[in-house]
């Protein structure tokens, strides 16, 4: 049923405090946004949100794909989406080929399995890729576009990506001022610096996630997001940082947007909960590596201060058996999407007084306006898709990997109690997770076709 009121619930907005109000959806869209226990239109059913905190229907921007069974992972890691109320995602694709195949594919895919809405980005890794820019904007809706700033060398081999260098970068940047300004989402790594300090570490027995982490200093994190915000500036191109880990990162971050505001900064949640005194060793795994305790602290700061714009996981659902290996062994990433919002809730509003606005600012209202998909998506106001996530700020619950979906069988988090957690994900008015139970076939979902400063349309199928 898409014609409903909402009702008895408290919203949550990203530039007020919370308030009880109904709302009323209709044809999957929100029709208005009213007091509470305001009479409901005649013929039109309530439903209960009593007791709950209804946020936007909340966005992971950071997802990748190609890690289990295409047959099958479009549906798994968007229901493991929907369990963590997520209710849109954008995915990278790394691919050294021209996207036009690359897009049918996955849209072959994608479209008869995503139980959310969803949309992609593209990396850019050759000459071809930057000639058809434009026509990646225009032909695919897509509007961001990443690009490796370590990917020198071989580096990018695993991936099947080309080496690269500052003059196909500031090339890219400079198309991008000139074709609209699509978002270039930069990888930040000074890889000749790390290739130095890995071979030391290594020869030295390094075998802990701090030696990972010794490999990969602040400095190669910091330095390059100098070199890409200089270029930005000098070509008017956009840049946006993901999974920023390091306060020096930071810090330089915010002194540049004095001088230059068209940047933007994302961290993710294992740089909340973990560092680099962990023992979980190549489970711990990642790229960047858990930091210093201080830096922890420092983006639990740039969260509560707005310097950071978005949260968002680096979803990679890899195998356990893929990670639980020898340091140098194992695999980079987790899964993460599912645990987005509880270790917000958990670690930043029960535990260090996050207010519940910033949260949606971070998950929702912000990568909606970022990467081009409001007023469609990240508000609770008439006009917007009926995209709602409801949750129970005081729910305890146990993180059991097994229980969320994901073609991954583990969690960073694995056995931890989480305070607050999602209890129903809404997408345009029809409810694909309620209690922990997913509820319709896959399908749902639907692409989102984005263009640069205007709403997002629906994809049509070919």
């Amino acid at each position: 049923m898409n014609d409903f009121v909402l009702r008895g619930g408290t919203l949550v907005f990203p530039d007020r405090d919370p308030a009880p109000h109904d709302v009323l959806v209709q044809g999957g869209k929100i029709t208005a946004v009213l007091a509470a226990g305001a009479a409901a239109p005649a013929g039109i059913a309530l439903q209960s949100a009593a007791g709950l905190h209804i946020f936007p229907g909340l966005i992971d921007a950071h997802v990748h794909f190609g890690f289990g069974e295409k047959i099958t992972e479009y549906s798994s890691e968007t229901v493991y989406a929907a369990q963590g109320g997520i209710t849109t995602i954008l995915a990278y694709f790394l691919n050294n080929e021209a996207y036009a195949d690359v897009y049918r594919r996955e849209q072959a895919y994608a479209r008869a399995r995503c139980h959310v809405d969803y949309g992609f980005h593209f990396s850019t890794a050759n000459e071809m890729h930057i000639r058809e820019l434009a026509s990646y904007v225009a032909d695919y809706g897509v509007t961001s576009f990443k690009y490796f700033m370590n990917f020198k060398g071989e580096e990018g081999r695993y991936l099947g990506l080309d080496g690269t260098d500052d003059g196909f970068f500031h090339a890219l940047l400079d198309t991008s001022a000139k074709v609209g300004r699509p978002l270039i989402v930069c990888h930040t790594e000074n890889i000749e610096i790390v290739n130095r300090l890995r071979t030391q570490v290594q020869a030295a027995g390094g075998s802990t996630l701090k030696d990972w982490a010794a490999c990969k200093p602040a400095i190669t994190e910091s330095e390059p997001a100098i070199r890409a915000m200089y270029l930005a500036e000098r070509t008017g191109a956009r840049v946006y940082f993901p999974h920023i880990s390091t306060r020096l990162a930071l810090d330089e971050v915010r002194k540049w947007r004095s001088r230059y505001d068209q940047v933007w900064i994302e961290t993710c949640p294992h740089y909340l909960t973990h560092t680099e005194d962990s023992d979980l060793g190549g489970m711990g795994k990642a790229n960047p590596p858990f930091r210093s305790q201080d830096d922890l602290e420092a983006m639990w700061e740039g969260i509560a201060d707005g310097s950071i714009d978005v949260v968002a996981s680096d979803h990679v659902p890899r195998l356990r058996a893929t990670k639980d290996k020898p340091l140098w062994l194992a695999s980079q990433g987790f899964p993460g999407t599912a645990t987005i919002l509880p270790v917000l809730l958990s670690e930043g509003y029960h535990k260090r007084g996050l207010s519940l606005a910033r949260i949606c600012q971070v998950l929702a209202s912000g990568p909606a306006r970022i990467f081009d998909l409001e007023p469609v998506k990240g508000r609770i106001a008439p006009g917007s898709d009926a995209d709602f996530t409801l949750v129970d700020l005081d729910r305890k619950r146990a993180v059991i990997a097994a229980e969320l979906g994901s073609y991954s069988d583990y969690s960073l988090y694995d056995n931890q109690v989480l305070k607050g957690w999602p209890v129903r994900s809404i997408v345009r008015g029809v409810t694909v997770m309620n209690e922990g139970r997913m509820v319709g076939a896959g399908g749902h979902g639907q692409y989102l076709r984005r263009s640069i400063g205007k709403p997002p349309t629906r994809d049509q199928p070919a």
